[in-house]
Formats: C-alpha cells, sequence, structure tokens
C-alpha cells in the first residue's frame, strides 16, 4: 500500500506536507541550531515523533485486540543530534503504560512495540533506547 504526502517549500526554510489519503496539513521548519527558528517540528523531530507515536499506535491495536484499555499511555522522546555529518545520534523514548497490566500483558506489549516499523526503518548507527515504565 502507498501513501502519497506532497510537500510545498515555503520559503525561510519552512515547509508544508500535505498527506494524501485525509487532507492534513503539517508545518515544519529548521531548528533553531541549524538557521531556523524552530517554530515548528524539524523533518529529524518528526522522525522522533514518528518512533513513539508508532510504538503507542501498534500499542493500541494489541490493546484492542485482547479489550485492554490503555487510556492514558504516554510517551517521551528525546533526539540529540550530531554534527558530522549532520544527522540524529540518539533517540531516547519511553513508554509510560498503566501499572495494572500483568507481567504476561506487559512482555507481550513490549515485544509489540519493538515490531515498530519506523523503529526499522532507522539507520543502524542511531543509538536507540526504550524503557517501558509502568507508572500510569
Amino acid at each position: 500500500m502507498s501513501v502519497l504526502i506532497e510537500g510545498t517549500y515555503l520559503g525561510n526554510k519552512r515547509t508544508k506536507l500535505v498527506h494524501g489519503p485525509s487532507g492534513a496539513e503539517l508545518l515544519t521548519d529548521a531548528p533553531r541550531d541549524n538557521a531556523g527558528q524552530g517554530a515548528f517540528f524539524s523533518p529529524t523531530d518528526l522522525v522522533a515523533g514518528a518512533l513513539g507515536a508508532c510504538m503507542m499506535t501498534i500499542l493500541g491495536i494489541v490493546a484492542e485486540r485482547s479489550e485492554i484499555d490503555l487510556s492514558g499511555m504516554t510517551m517521551r522522546v528525546e533526539k540529540e543530534m550530531r554534527s558530522a555529518p549532520r544527522r540524529i545520534d540518539t533517540l531516547s523514548l519511553a513508554l509510560h503504560l498503566p501499572a495494572r497490566l500483568p507481567e504476561e500483558q506487559r512482555r507481550k506489549f513490549e515485544a509489540a512495540a519493538r515490531a515498530c516499523p519506523v523503529e526499522h526503518s532507522l539507520h543502524p548507527d542511531v543509538a536507540l533506547s526504550v524503557e517501558f515504565v509502568y507508572d500510569v
């Protein structure tokens, strides 16, 4: 299945992306440390956010199949850049899940989250840490 995403350069290091199937729009901006204003997500911020969103989406799918409510699940991802060459160096992700989940479900959810296609699309040089925190 393919998805078309179209983009327009708006000038001043900003772009507008349009999601073909839905028409949803997203603006990007170069970060402050790379000659931008940092007014919107940078392209590499989108990669970091996509990782967390992907894992939460997969967990939502698995939970729904098991009739488990993951309401209140959150994530926090920190991205660190490398300068030469400029690229994502490190992604540190913490997924916060319900404390009431039994150990068997925790293992199932953790394995499912690690099957995230965004994670599997990252270059192997990106240092990735994923922490599952059961505190919601």
